[in-house]
């Protein structure tokens, strides 16, 4: 320590030297560097290919030159804002209604009960079940001559099968990705409501707030991170998904996923299909930052 120059009759101030702060944050800079190195260099360097690619350069099959023609071209076709907006639609609706199911089993899911443990293993199996596997298993469901019409004619409801397999507003799809992404919603949530204490809770029940106003004005503030998580995780899984549009989605548009493997395999117009990938990781990060901060001013207006 070096001691600084004080008035006269004051005691000298002590200051620490800076070197070992400087020298704690180079060694955990080196630290991290292998592995957080790594995955940034392979990160940024496929985005720089797809963005660099969008653009003109990397040919896979000709001479690179650098134009912005190929995003004139795709932007200006119908079929890709039909596929931007599809895929934004799916995403949104998958990322909250997951959350708004998560919440109330992860409330329900709080205070250990008998069975509790058997009730909140069951509702975590579709994490260990392959997204194309439940899609089949879906198809199972809602087929021409699946169970559910078989069901329905057995007991006479129906008179002939219903058409559920590939709807127009993607409800299939919509279904499975809530019940692939609420499980992981649920884990984070519950994990949020664990924290919260029951002397705040009882707290507030004191104080003459009611369940609604225990969790609208105590538990959602205290587990918006969480919230945020759930909602920014899901959107972007959603918006990129290819199974589960591919197997029971509509067949009159495509998801960006869709419209980025026709324009790469089927076409060969890889900068076009490039043009696709940086839009859809500019809409999963745009997205997911607007998701986060609805759900903070919606934290704010609770309050």
């Amino acid at each position: 320590m070096t001691a600084a120059v004080a008035p006269a009759g004051a005691a000298p101030v002590l200051r620490r030297p800076r070197r070992p702060a400087l020298r704690r944050a180079g060694w955990i800079v080196l630290l991290l560097l292998p592995g957080l190195g790594l995955i940034l260099v392979m990160i940024g360097s496929v985005l720089y290919v797809a963005v660099a690619q969008s653009f003109g350069l990397y040919n896979l099959a000709g001479e690179s030159v650098l134009t912005a023609a190929h995003w004139l071209e795709v932007v200006d076709r119908r079929a890709f804002r039909r596929a931007l907006s599809y895929s934004a639609y799916i995403a949104v609706v998958s990322a909250v209604a997951s959350v708004l199911l998560a919440y109330p089993l992860a409330l329900w899911l709080r205070r250990p009960f008998p069975g509790s443990l058997t009730a909140g293993a069951l509702l975590k199996v579709p994490l260990f079940v392959p997204g194309l596997v439940a899609a089949f298993l879906y198809l199972n469901l809602v087929a021409y001559h699946g169970l559910i019409n078989q069901g329905l004619m057995a007991l006479g409801l129906t008179d002939r099968p219903l058409r559920m397999q590939n709807d127009p507003g993607a409800w299939g799809v919509i279904i499975l990705q809530i019940w692939k992404n609420m499980p992981f919603a649920l884990l984070l949530l519950s994990g949020a409501l664990q924290g919260i204490r029951d002397d705040v809770l009882d707290a507030a029940r004191d104080l003459g707030a009611g369940p609604f106003a225990r969790f609208r004005k105590v538990i959602v503030p205290l587990t918006i991170p969480a919230m945020q998580a759930s909602l920014v995780i899901v959107f972007i899984g959603a918006a990129g998904d290819f199974a589960f549009q591919s197997t029971v989605g509509p067949t009159n548009v495509q998801s960006m996923a869709q419209l980025m493997l026709f324009l790469s395999g089927t076409a060969g117009r890889w900068h076009e299909a490039a043009v696709v990938g940086v839009t859809l990781m500019v809409l999963a990060l745009a997205g997911s930052a607007l998701l986060a901060l609805l759900a903070r001013a919606l934290a704010r207006a609770a309050r």
